[in-house]
């Protein structure tokens, strides 16, 4: 009798965490429809009013004060210029830090704060970063209000998310590899080196793309240091017809981004620089989508060639 009477109660149980899960699952696609049908929604609204917009003039003209003529030259060419900027200056220092914190750093009460701080300042406001590069980069190191200070503020900015993902993406190595490694007389460098870094490169590549398509669409810390809303000009080239062939004044340039020159035209009253707006804003998206898109292709093409 008792016996019926428990298992009576445990498929009572199993029935009621079958209906939780049940609840759940579709608590869960209810919430991701939402927020796709929102994003469609958004997107479909700004490619019907962007879309007429867009063509190779817009692309190659500089802003002006009749929408018909206005155009994003400056805007993306100073997106670009500030993108290689945060590249070159977060990723080498993001990876490196992952990799000393991961496998060098010594397991004591300084390392856990640095491990903490590291976590929580990839929440922390956008907004923070720019008042940190304003008083670091724009007055003490006397940077002004130029493409290089905006890369290091960006690169503040990301630095924490490049840092988390190749801690992550080396934590999730097999420890055999590392014993195995170690049992053939291979040094902690040939180790990192030679195993690590090549089995960890997928998720350390998304977690670069991924931190740099954030990085794309900022726009606290770049008004913060003080971008240009209407510029009319280049930045000097980065390569030059005589030797050295390279030039770096385009880092002390003066600068405008995507998101400031949107800002810009959505603060205007007419409706044309609403089109316009709608069609820079379609163009960015489609730059962050194809950022992500080519981190979820780099990751499946590296962890395809993993064996182990």
């Amino acid at each position: 009798m008792r016996s019926v009477k428990s298992l009576k109660e445990i498929r009572r149980i199993i029935i009621l965490h079958k209906r939780w899960d049940l609840i759940f699952m579709i608590t869960g696609i209810v919430a991701l429809m939402i927020a796709i049908m929102t994003f469609m929604a958004l997107f479909a609204h700004m490619l019907i009013d962007g879309l007429p917009r867009l063509s190779w003039a817009f692309f190659t003209s500089f802003p002006s004060r009749h929408p018909e003529s206005a155009g994003i030259l400056s805007a993306w060419v100073g997106t670009t210029l500030v993108m290689l900027v945060t590249a070159v200056a977060a990723v080498p220092l993001g990876i490196g830090s992952g990799i000393y914190l991961e496998e060098y750093a010594p397991r004591n009460f300084l390392t856990e704060i640095i491990e903490i701080n590291v976590t929580n300042l990839a929440g922390v406001p956008s907004i923070i970063y720019g008042l940190l590069a304003l008083g670091l980069f724009v007055y003490q190191l006397g940077f002004g209000q130029s493409v290089l200070a905006a890369g290091l503020a960006l690169a503040l900015l990301i630095l924490p998310v490049v840092i988390v993902a190749t801690r992550e993406a080396i934590r999730s190595i097999p420890v055999t590899i590392r014993e195995a490694a170690y049992a053939l007389g291979a040094t902690k460098w040939q180790t990192v080196s030679d195993h690590l870094l090549p089995y960890s490169s997928a998720g350390i590549l998304t977690g670069i793309i991924i931190g740099l398509a954030r990085a794309i669409g900022e726009t606290a810390p770049i008004i913060t240091i003080g971008a240009l809303t209407f510029i009319a000009f280049l930045p000097p080239s980065p390569v030059k017809d005589e030797f050295p062939f390279m030039s770096f004044e385009w880092l002390t340039a003066p600068f405008t981004v995507m998101p400031i020159q949107m800002f810009n035209w959505v603060s205007r009253p007419e409706e044309a620089f609403q089109l316009n707006a709608a069609a820079a804003g379609l163009v960015l998206v489609v730059m962050t989508l194809a950022m992500n898109g080519l981190a979820i292709y780099l990751r499946y093409r590296m962890r395809k060639n993993i064996k182990w």
